[in-house]
């Protein structure tokens, strides 16, 4: 099954490092990031979740949990996780899930059987809180993710949920936003007292609104 922006999230159960858990309930009413990777005791991956684990504050003030998935059982996953917190100076706080029958790989697309009969690819998967699919991001097992870009991401889908806004080319937090096409300029300049700059008709910027 091809999930596709808008879809709904599959719910599963599966064993992780963290216990056992049911999708669903472990997001509650917060966003969530699912992320596959090929193997344990692979190079990039480690990085990977090292990354992720360094970043997990950053996570949590965005209300975002995470979760990674490797097709691998779970006592190596308690192995690669020492080796993960050793090799990368970090803590891996959040679950890995022990995906041995490739249930959650198969229900999230996650093998592509042309790259590889077997491992899952590097899918990433934003899910807002409403169980709906947000961002689909599919790297090669060779390129590790840039986490960085991913929280950029997270920042601008919580931004564009709260305000009719777009987020332009490169955005960081601080920057101008573009205003949605739904509103006219002189709704738009109702909306963002901060100012309202029209480059074309359909260009607007305005502030950032929750700064």
């Amino acid at each position: 099954m091809s999930l596709r922006l808008g879809d709904t999230a599959p719910n599963f159960t599966a064993k992780t490092t963290e216990g056992e858990i049911d999708f669903y309930e472990y997001l509650g009413d917060s966003w969530g990031i699912l992320f596959s990777h090929p193997a344990d005791f692979t190079p990039v991956c480690t990085t990977e979740l090292g990354r992720t684990a360094l970043l997990q504050g950053e996570f949590a003030k965005r209300n975002v949990k995470v979760l990674a998935v490797s097709i691998d059982p779970l006592d190596q996953h308690l192995e690669w996780r020492k080796d993960i917190n050793e090799t990368q100076n970090c803590h891996v706080g959040f679950p890995i899930i022990a995906d041995e029958n490739k249930n959650v790989a198969t229900l999230y697309d996650m093998i592509h059987p042309n790259a590889s009969a077997t491992a899952t690819v590097r899918s990433l998967f934003v899910i807002g809180p409403d169980k709906k699919i947000k961002l689909t991001i599919t790297y090669p097992a060779s390129t590790g993710r840039n986490f960085y870009e991913v929280l950029r991401v997270v920042d601008s889908l919580q931004l564009s949920s709260q305000y009719s806004v777009a987020t332009p080319a490169d955005w960081k937090v601080g920057e101008e936003v573009i205003v949605g096409l739904s509103l006219s300029t002189e709704e738009a300049k109702q909306k963002f007292p901060k100012g309202v700059k029209e480059v074309k008709p359909y260009l607007r910027y305005t502030p950032q609104p929750n700064l």
